[in-house]
Order: C-alpha cells, then structure tokens, then sequence
C-alpha cells in the first residue's frame, strides 16, 4: 500500500480550485474508488455521479489528468502518480458541484432528432451487413466524454447551432437504417451543424465503447450532405424527380437517395 496525491475539484457555478487529498492506493484501484476513498475519509460532502462501476452507465465522466475518462474505468496504474492525480468536472458542461456537471443540454437535442420511421405494412428483413453497420452506433452508452471533447462545443461554445459526436451517431444509426424512410440531410446542414466538424477524430479517441465515431458515421453523413446541397448534377435530377430514400444492398447495407 502507498499514498497517492489526489488534487480534486471542489466548486460550483460560481468558481472553484483544487484540493488535495491523500489516497491509499490499492492492488487494482481506479480513480472512482479513489474518490469513494477521499469521500469515506475527507470530504464526505464531495459531489460525483456513478452508478454501475463496470463503464456501462456513463455517469462517472471526467476530466484525469486533462484526459476525458470514465473514471470507473481509469486505473491508477495507468496514470502517472509520481505526480498528484487531478480530477475536474467536464469542462464543456456546466458545473452543478464539484465533479457533477448539468448535461441536460443533450437530452434536449435528442428531442429534435427524428425519430426511426420504418414504412408501414413492411416485413422487417435485414441482411446481416446491414445489422452489422448500425449495431456498432448502438453501443454508445451516452457518457458524453466525446461532447466534452469536441472543440466546437469545448473551445466555441456553439451548442446553438451543432449537435455533436454523440448525436450525430445517433442520426446515422437512423439514416443507415435499411428500413428508414425519414430525411434528417435537411436538419445535419442546419440546426445539426454538421459543416462544423473538421474530422479531428478527437472524439474516437475517447470513446470507451470504440465506436469509430468519425470514420464510421460523421464522414458518411458529411458525404450524405455534399451529395444532396453541394453536388449540381444530383441536385438537378432531385428538382427533376424529387428524392426518396432507399435501402442500398451491398457493403454496409447503406440507405441511399433516387
């Protein structure tokens, strides 16, 4: 057993600083048990959110170190404790106390997705390819560790106009959809901001359930977009004949527009 210095955040709305508190590590302890511990010993009135302990539920996200981690999941032999360990609430989101932000924001967007509209009467046959390329988007356990990462929400501030990572998987778990029938291009060039995102890949790096965020459903809805607004030719065929939507079978089962 050894001492591990630990600088937290205690604070509010108002402001805050770090204060530091001694841990006795333990064989196999992550840093929410360290948090447990500072709450058991030294600060019971410590604010944090966590629920499972096993990285499923997503409420125990942080900032360790200045890394967005789940800290159920961050174990202290992975951190550098030569060093005091510093934990933070997620920076894009507003404090509530200490290590608990206000991330209501995201559920507020969640709220102006469409939601999955399968055609009426349809037999629900999907090839396996195509639950294979939307079951990946399924496992987001909404942390949020990829929001607080983004720099359009981090360093801009521009929750007015842009969704972020989380939503954007959502949307492309709906448009990849075989059986979808809705169109959600008009709200990603819009109210989703989709233009925004410059494919830093920043918000992959976080993500404790390794969705390929970027590669798998932002750069193909940006394409969906450059495609529908941006490109003359198919713009001219869509005034022509208007736009429909429809499964496309083949590599990833992707729903495409006549």
């Amino acid at each position: 057993m050894s001492t591990v210095q630990f600088k937290v955040f205690r604070g509010d709305k108002s402001g805050g600083a770090l204060q530091e508190y001694p841990v006795e590590a333990q064989e196999g302890m992550v840093v929410l048990d360290a948090i447990h511990q500072i709450q058991a010993k030294h600060a019971p009135d410590l604010a944090c959110r966590w629920n499972c302990k096993a990285g499923k539920c997503g409420s125990c996200g942080a900032e360790v170190n200045g890394k967005p981690k789940l800290m159920c999941m961050t174990r202290l032999d992975e951190l550098d404790i030569s060093q005091p360990v510093t934990v933070r609430p997620m920076r894009t989101f507003p404090v509530i106390r200490d290590l608990a932000t206000d991330v209501s924001w995201n559920y507020e967007v969640n709220k102006r997705i469409t939601p999955f509209s399968p055609p009426p009467n349809t037999d629900w046959r999907m090839q396996q390819e195509d639950v294979d390329r939307v079951q990946e988007f399924r496992k987001c356990i909404e942390c949020f560790l990829c929001q607080n990462v983004c720099h359009v929400l981090r360093e801009h501030d521009e929750k007015t106009g842009f969704i972020g990572p989380r939503f954007l998987v959502r949307v492309a778990s709906l448009e990849m959809h075989p059986l979808d029938t809705a169109n959600r291009l008009p709200m990603l060039k819009d109210a989703g901001g989709i233009g925004y995102c410059n494919i830093t890949k920043c918000c992959t790096e976080v993500c404790p359930e390794e969705i390929h965020i970027t590669d798998n459903a932002i750069i193909p809805l940006k394409e969906r977009v450059v495609d529908e607004y941006y490109d003359p030719i198919l713009a001219f065929f869509r005034r022509l004949f208007g736009t429909k939507k429809r499964p496309v079978s083949g590599a990833g089962g992707q729903a495409a527009d006549d």
